[in-house]
């Protein structure tokens, strides 16, 4: 074991520091104002974007033969990529598919859909407990439950469906 490799620093501290403050910097305006996301919003392609960034960042935080300038470049070049994914897949409809699939329904008329649930390998109990967190305690209660693409299961309750949209009042004849 090298004890003099493990904690006598290569660089010098005050380049790690400042490499570490300029990268958290950087990185914390990228994703602070280029991936506006609300909470609980994080999608598959917003972790991988964090995954590449995270690897692309590494260098120059240590200071691996790599300069922040690089590094920054290509962190810049991967927020790219995503916005510009993004973009297209809002823009041009035939790629929004490529983003998920259409929802997966569930629940019918209060009713399991069984098939769907052995494809999507949910349980019984795990749909019953997502119901739990939607206020509902028996499949009855339910018009429609699917399987969103971002993962979340969506509840749509049977008296829901008799109720006046929002903003609105039933007349009274």
């Amino acid at each position: 074991m090298n004890w003099r490799e493990m904690f006598v620093p290569q660089a010098s501290l005050l380049e790690v520091v400042a490499r570490g403050s300029i990268m958290y910097v950087l990185l914390f305006l990228a994703l602070r104002y280029l991936m506006k996301r609300h909470a609980g919003q994080v999608g598959i392609a917003d972790i991988l974007v964090i995954v590449l960034i995270s690897e692309a960042a590494q260098n120059a935080l240590v200071g691996d033969a790599k300069s922040i300038t690089e590094a920054a470049v290509l962190v810049g070049t991967i927020l790219f990529w995503s916005y510009a994914v993004n973009w297209l897949s809002y823009r041009v409809p035939l790629l929004r598919s490529l983003g998920g699939g259409s929802p997966v329904p569930l629940i019918q008329d209060g009713r399991l859909v069984e098939r769907n649930l052995a494809r999507e390998l949910l349980t019984e109990d795990e749909v019953m407990s997502h119901l739990r967190q939607h206020g509902v305690e028996r499949l009855a209660q339910v018009k429609r439950a699917c399987l969103e693409s971002d993962g979340n299961i969506s509840v749509v309750r049977q008296d829901e469906s008799d109720t006046a949209p929002p903003g609105r009042t039933r007349s009274s004849a």
